[in-house]
Protein backbone atom coordinates (compact mmCIF):
# COMPACT_ATOMS: atom_id res chain seq x y z
CA UNK A 1 0.00 0.00 0.00
CA UNK A 2 1.68 3.05 -0.89
CA UNK A 3 1.67 6.30 1.24
CA UNK A 4 -0.55 9.46 0.82
CA UNK A 5 1.03 12.68 -0.37
CA UNK A 6 1.24 14.20 3.54
CA UNK A 7 3.08 10.27 4.83
CA UNK A 8 5.81 11.10 2.07
CA UNK A 9 6.50 15.12 3.07
CA UNK A 10 6.25 13.18 6.82
CA UNK A 11 8.53 10.67 6.10
CA UNK A 12 11.04 12.80 4.13
CA UNK A 13 11.25 15.29 6.99
CA UNK A 14 11.69 12.78 9.47
CA UNK A 15 14.36 11.31 7.70
CA UNK A 16 16.19 14.99 6.58
CA UNK A 17 16.08 15.78 10.32
CA UNK A 18 18.01 12.28 11.38
CA UNK A 19 20.41 12.64 8.70
CA UNK A 20 21.22 16.40 9.70
CA UNK A 21 21.39 14.67 13.32
CA UNK A 22 25.12 13.45 14.22
CA UNK A 23 25.12 11.76 17.53
CA UNK A 24 21.94 9.48 15.82
CA UNK A 25 24.33 9.31 12.62
CA UNK A 26 27.41 7.94 15.00
CA UNK A 27 24.91 5.28 16.86
CA UNK A 28 23.56 3.87 13.69
CA UNK A 29 26.97 3.81 12.41
CA UNK A 30 28.29 1.69 15.67
CA UNK A 31 25.50 -0.64 15.17
CA UNK A 32 25.91 -1.18 11.20
CA UNK A 33 27.26 -4.91 11.02
CA UNK A 34 29.29 -3.80 8.33
CA UNK A 35 30.94 -1.18 9.70
CA UNK A 36 32.53 -3.68 11.78
CA UNK A 37 33.35 -6.01 9.32
CA UNK A 38 35.22 -3.31 6.85
CA UNK A 39 36.96 -2.39 10.12
CA UNK A 40 37.91 -6.07 11.19
CA UNK A 41 39.56 -6.47 7.41
CA UNK A 42 41.39 -3.45 7.49
CA UNK A 43 43.02 -4.68 10.82
CA UNK A 44 43.60 -7.93 9.38
CA UNK A 45 45.36 -6.35 6.43
CA UNK A 46 47.55 -3.89 8.78
CA UNK A 47 48.80 -7.58 10.73
CA UNK A 48 48.88 -9.12 7.53
CA UNK A 49 51.07 -6.58 6.48
CA UNK A 50 52.89 -6.72 10.15
CA UNK A 51 53.57 -10.54 9.58
CA UNK A 52 54.85 -9.98 6.43
CA UNK A 53 57.85 -7.23 7.40
CA UNK A 54 58.46 -10.21 10.40
CA UNK A 55 58.84 -12.61 7.64
CA UNK A 56 61.47 -10.79 5.96
CA UNK A 57 63.02 -9.44 8.28
CA UNK A 58 63.58 -12.99 9.89
CA UNK A 59 64.76 -13.93 6.58
CA UNK A 60 67.46 -11.25 6.25
CA UNK A 61 68.67 -11.68 9.61
CA UNK A 62 69.07 -15.67 9.10
CA UNK A 63 66.58 -16.19 11.73
CA UNK A 64 64.14 -19.10 11.01
CA UNK A 65 62.11 -19.43 14.03
CA UNK A 66 61.42 -15.43 13.69
CA UNK A 67 60.52 -16.17 9.80
CA UNK A 68 57.91 -18.52 10.57
CA UNK A 69 56.60 -16.77 13.05
CA UNK A 70 56.03 -13.82 10.35
CA UNK A 71 54.51 -16.66 8.23
CA UNK A 72 51.89 -17.80 11.08
CA UNK A 73 51.00 -14.43 12.26
CA UNK A 74 50.43 -13.70 8.29
CA UNK A 75 48.05 -16.97 7.84
CA UNK A 76 46.31 -16.38 11.21
CA UNK A 77 45.36 -12.72 9.82
CA UNK A 78 44.31 -14.12 5.94
CA UNK A 79 41.99 -16.63 7.84
CA UNK A 80 40.18 -14.05 10.03
CA UNK A 81 40.03 -11.55 7.28
CA UNK A 82 38.00 -14.43 5.51
CA UNK A 83 36.51 -15.00 8.23
CA UNK A 84 35.39 -11.42 8.37
CA UNK A 85 34.34 -11.08 4.91
CA UNK A 86 32.40 -14.41 4.97
CA UNK A 87 30.52 -12.86 7.85
CA UNK A 88 30.32 -9.86 6.26
CA UNK A 89 28.22 -11.56 3.57
CA UNK A 90 26.19 -13.88 5.50
CA UNK A 91 21.99 -13.36 5.21
CA UNK A 92 22.27 -12.46 9.47
CA UNK A 93 23.79 -8.85 8.38
CA UNK A 94 20.86 -7.03 6.75
CA UNK A 95 19.85 -3.54 6.33
CA UNK A 96 17.03 -2.15 9.05
CA UNK A 97 13.36 -3.46 7.39
CA UNK A 98 14.95 -5.77 4.76
CA UNK A 99 14.20 -9.55 4.77
CA UNK A 100 17.09 -12.55 5.05
CA UNK A 101 16.51 -14.95 2.77
CA UNK A 102 17.42 -18.65 2.81
CA UNK A 103 20.29 -19.00 1.11
CA UNK A 104 21.01 -22.51 -1.20
CA UNK A 105 22.84 -24.97 0.77
CA UNK A 106 21.60 -24.09 4.49
CA UNK A 107 19.27 -26.43 6.14
CA UNK A 108 16.34 -24.96 8.23
CA UNK A 109 18.32 -24.19 11.40
CA UNK A 110 20.79 -21.75 9.35
CA UNK A 111 23.73 -24.07 9.77
CA UNK A 112 25.74 -24.91 6.26
CA UNK A 113 24.38 -28.35 4.93
CA UNK A 114 27.44 -31.21 4.62
CA UNK A 115 28.06 -32.40 1.02
CA UNK A 116 26.35 -35.31 1.75
CA UNK A 117 23.10 -33.79 3.59
CA UNK A 118 22.80 -32.18 0.26
CA UNK A 119 23.17 -35.14 -2.03
CA UNK A 120 20.49 -36.51 0.01
CA UNK A 121 18.08 -33.65 -0.20
CA UNK A 122 19.00 -33.94 -4.02
CA UNK A 123 18.72 -37.71 -4.17
CA UNK A 124 14.93 -36.96 -2.15
CA UNK A 125 13.87 -34.32 -4.46
CA UNK A 126 14.52 -36.21 -7.42
CA UNK A 127 11.70 -36.99 -10.18
CA UNK A 128 10.10 -40.42 -9.44
CA UNK A 129 10.38 -41.73 -13.04
CA UNK A 130 14.18 -41.16 -13.90
CA UNK A 131 14.81 -44.34 -11.57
Amino acid sequence: MPLSEHEQRLFEQIERSLAEDPKFASAVRASDPRFHARRRLLVAAGVIIAGLALLVYGAVIKTPPLAVAGFVVMLASAAYAVQSHRRAQSPDLHVVGGTTSRRRGRGRSGRRLSFIDRMEDRWRQRPEGHR
